[in-house]
């Protein structure tokens, strides 16, 4: 899918505009176009952009290839690379994914390329439409907007990985169980991954904010700055949440490994108290009758007496014993 949003000063916003009349449109200095690539097949999304007059190598990174987030400044126009993070939660567990969004930025004009939608670009979108203001600074203005709404964007996940992390910590010390072994994994998976992104993506803004690029107006710098502190606060919350994680994992592996001790303590402990019924009962074999050989005096009523004494008796005091060497 080819949409489009045209702004010029005194006009109202045009939207579904012909690829054919691009180029006418970018000639006039005094509007800003924005052309978004949703999922667009290559056979006719390159005739498209080689309109534009961008260079082969920018159009086959965008078309075929994955990048980690960077910046090519081309002259007249840069190439921006900038990555999103797609996540779901299910059963308590996060899965993510990465989407690329491939930007082209010129003097009074912006193109998106992406596979599929991307919360950030809509949100974007929809505000252009509802407010000509979103469009009226200029296309780096625009860019800085549709930055920031990707930024942004990682709070709410920040806030629930935090929420989660809590939740673990308390089901930790309560009832350990295997899946919240299965949540720390997945949280850690999520936060690398994140982490993956957050880093080289601080580096592209950092440049927008700070390097002289032509398309760039340099009071505009100043935002992108703004969203480079953003990504820098991102990154410390996100080293945070992996020390928490990290916590929350070896107390885990604490509490399991105090609960299995405390487990074969108790195993040990009943083995300990029937050790010597065992080895009475062993001995005399529970032949409380007719002896085979001329043993009466072993299985008379005195002798059984005696012994279930010892039998019951013996358990019970090893019992204080234990308890008067703190053992229990």
């Amino acid at each position: 899918m080819i949409r489009s949003l045209y702004y010029k000063s005194g006009q109202p916003i045009q939207t579904n505009i012909p690829p054919a009349e691009f180029n006418r449109l970018i000639r006039d200095r005094k509007g800003t176009l924005w052309v978004d690539f949703i999922g667009e097949p290559e056979e006719l999304a390159e005739p498209i952009l080689r309109s534009f007059g961008f260079h082969p190598l920018a159009i086959d990174d965008a078309l075929q290839e994955t990048h980690t987030p960077k910046v090519d400044d081309w002259g007249d126009y840069l190439y921006i690379v900038l990555s999103i993070l797609n996540y779901k939660r299910e059963n308590g567990v996060f899965e993510s994914e990465i989407d690329e969004l491939d930007v082209f930025l010129g003097s009074n004009y912006v193109i998106t390329f992406h596979d599929q939608l991307l919360t950030a670009v809509e949100d974007t979108w929809v505000a252009c439409q509802r407010d000509i203001r979103h469009m009226q600074d200029g296309a780096d203005h625009l860019l800085y907007r549709i930055a920031d709404s990707l930024v942004m964007s990682y709070m709410p996940l920040v806030e629930q990985i935090d929420a989660q992390v809590d939740q673990i910590e308390d089901e930790v010390f309560g009832r350990p169980r295997p899946e919240i072994l299965e949540q720390i994994f997945a949280l850690k998976r999520l936060l690398l991954t994140m982490r993956r992104i957050l880093l080289p993506q601080r580096e592209v803004l950092n440049k927008l904010a700070r390097d002289d690029y032509r398309v760039i107006d340099p009071k505009d710098r100043v935002f992108f700055r703004d969203i480079y502190d953003h990504l820098v606060r991102l990154h410390d919350l996100n080293e945070s949440l992996r020390d928490l994680v990290s916590g929350a994992l070896d107390t885990y592996l604490s509490v399991t490994n105090n609960r299995m001790n405390e487990i074969m303590k108790v195993l040990t402990i009943i083995t300990t108290f029937f050790m010597p019924i065992t080895f009475i009962t062993g001995f005399f074999g529970m032949n409380f009758f007719e002896p085979v050989a001329h043993l009466i005096g072993w299985t008379n009523q005195q002798t059984f007496t005696v012994t279930m004494a010892i039998v019951v008796g013996l358990p019970v005091a090893m019992y204080f014993w234990m308890r008067g060497r703190t053992w229990l």
